[in-house]
Parts: C-alpha cells; structure tokens; sequence
C-alpha cells in the first residue's frame, strides 16, 4: 500500500473515528446532565457512569463503522474493556482534578480531550486491527 493511500485511508478512518466519538460523548455528556441534574448525583460518580454507558455505543460503532473489524467479539471486547478501563481511569481522575477550578461541564471537555488521541491509537493498532 503506498504511503498516499495508506494516509488516506488513516484520515478516513480518524473522521469515522471522532463522528463516531462525538456521539458517544453527546450521550455521555447528555447521562451527566441528566445524572447531576434531575437525579442529584454525585459530579464524579455521574461522569464515571456516563462514560461507561457510552462506551457501550462507542464499541458496536467503532467496531461496525469506523474498523469494519474481522475480529471476534470475543477478541475484540475484552480489548475495548481493557481500553475503556483505561480511558475511565484518566477521564475520571482528570474530572476530579478539574472539578474544584471549573464547572463540571467544563471539567468534563477537558478531560474528553485528554483521553482522545491514546484512545485512537489504542483501538486501530491494538483492538480492531486485522490479524496478518
């Protein structure tokens, strides 16, 4: 595959990648709004648990749309899970520490930002990627 190509088929891929991204985010950010403001919960439990339900949607997307993957559910969710555990961890502790300097959903933008680009890597090179 020449490099061209292949560049292309990345920027394509990473478009997919972040529509399919910005609406698991729309959902995560509509269940902390939700949480926080009809339900009174805790801004941190809120925002662990909306990251976790939208990584549900993220999954079948990325999966189906934006990879197209050949894997094996079976090969590729616990891959995800490892990956969504990780993207938990940095998105809550990033939350957390900018609870206290910023209002929640300001919090919550930045800690968005923070997990997007290792997320990408992660899920082309590792969880979806084909087996040659």
């Amino acid at each position: 595959m020449t490099t061209t190509l292949l560049q292309r088929l990345l920027q394509w891929r990473f478009t997919r990648f972040a529509l399919v991204g910005g609406g698991a985010t729309l959902l995560q950010y509509l269940l902390l709004v939700l949480l926080v403001e009809a339900l009174h919960a805790p801004e941190v439990a809120a925002s662990a648990a909306a990251f976790s339900l939208s990584a549900l949607a993220n999954y079948w997307l990325n999966y189906h749309f934006t990879f197209a993957s050949q894997r094996l559910h079976r090969q590729a969710l616990p891959r995800f899970a490892l990956v969504a555990l990780t993207g938990l961890a940095v998105n809550t502790a990033c939350f957390a520490a900018l609870l206290p300097l910023l209002p929640y959903l300001a919090a919550q933008v930045v800690a968005t930002a923070v997990t997007l680009v290792g997320n990408f890597a992660l899920q082309h090179l590792w969880i979806y990627r084909r087996e040659s």
